[in-house]
C-alpha cells in the first residue's frame, strides 16, 4: 500500500460507502506523511476538507491499537530495551503530541526487560515537582533492578534545561543509594531526542551506570 491508501482504508472504517481517496491524499500532504496523520488529533484531522469526526475515528482507533500493541508486546518481555533509540521508538508516538510535560518512568528487571511504565508527574518539571522518594517507592513496589526516565518538551526542542540536569543528578543519586540502576534520562522533542547516557551525563553522576 501507498501511505495515502492506508489512510484511505482507515477513513472508510467510519464511512464504508464513501470514497475517501482525495481526503487521504490531502491529509498526507497537510501532515507531511503517514506518521503525521496518525499523530494528528481529531480536531486537526477535521481541518482537512471532507474529514469529519466519524471517519476520523478509524485513524485514531488504529493509532490507539498500535500503541497498546507495542506496550503489551514489551510487557510480555518479547522485546528488550537495548538503547535510547529503542525507548524513543516505543514512546515517541504517544509523547510528542502532549501539550504539557509528562514524566514517565520505565521500570526494568535485571535483563533490561520492561516490568511497567508509569506516568508519575505532569506540568512544568522542576526539582520541586519530581520527587525521587515517590519514584523509589514505585521501583521497590515493582521489584525493579533498573529505571529509565523519559519526559517530553512540548516546544519540540529536546535540549535539557538546567532543571532537567539537576533532576537527573538527584535521581541518579537516589538510585545509587537504593542500589537501583538509572540507565538513562531521555527527553523527547519533535522527531528527535536527547539521551543523558549517550552524552555521557549519567556516567558523570554515577560511574557504575554501565
Amino acid at each position: 500500500f501507498h501511505d495515502y491508501e492506508i489512510i484511505e482504508l482507515l477513513l472508510t472504517l467510519g464511512t464504508p460507502r464513501k470514497d475517501c481517496k482525495r481526503q487521504a491524499k490531502d491529509a498526507i500532504k497537510k501532515f507531511k506523511g503517514l506518521r503525521g496523520v496518525l499523530d494528528a488529533s481529531l480536531e486537526e484531522l477535521q481541518e482537512v476538507k471532507g474529514i469529519g469526526p466519524v471517519n476520523a475515528f478509524g485513524i485514531k482507533l488504529f493509532q490507539a491499537i498500535s500503541e497498546q500493541y507495542l506496550k503489551e508486546r514489551l510487557l510480555r518481555k518479547e522485546l528488550i530495551l537495548k538503547s535510547s533509540k529503542s525507548v524513543f521508538d516505543y514512546l515517541y508516538q504517544s509523547m510528542q503530541k502532549e501539550k504539557k510535560e509528562v514524566f514517565k518512568v520505565l521500570f526494568l528487571d535485571g535483563k533490561n526487560r520492561l516490568i511497567e511504565v508509569e506516568n508519575l508527574f505532569e506540568g512544568t518539571l522542576t526539582s520541586s515537582v519530581v520527587y525521587p522518594r515517590e519514584i523509589m517507592k514505585k521501583a521497590i513496589k515493582h521489584d525493579a533492578a533498573a529505571m529509565i526516565f523519559v519526559h517530553n518538551h512540548p516546544s519540540g526542542d529536546p535540549s535539557p534545561s538546567q532543571s532537567d540536569r539537576e533532576i537527573t543528578q538527584q535521581l541518579v543519586s537516589a538510585g545509587r543509594t537504593m542500589q537501583i540502576r538509572v540507565l538513562d534520562h531521555i527527553i523527547i522533542g519533535d522527531n528527535k531526542y536527547f539521551s543523558f547516557t549517550d552524552e555521557g551525563l549519567i556516567e558523570e553522576h554515577n560511574p557504575n551506570a554501565n
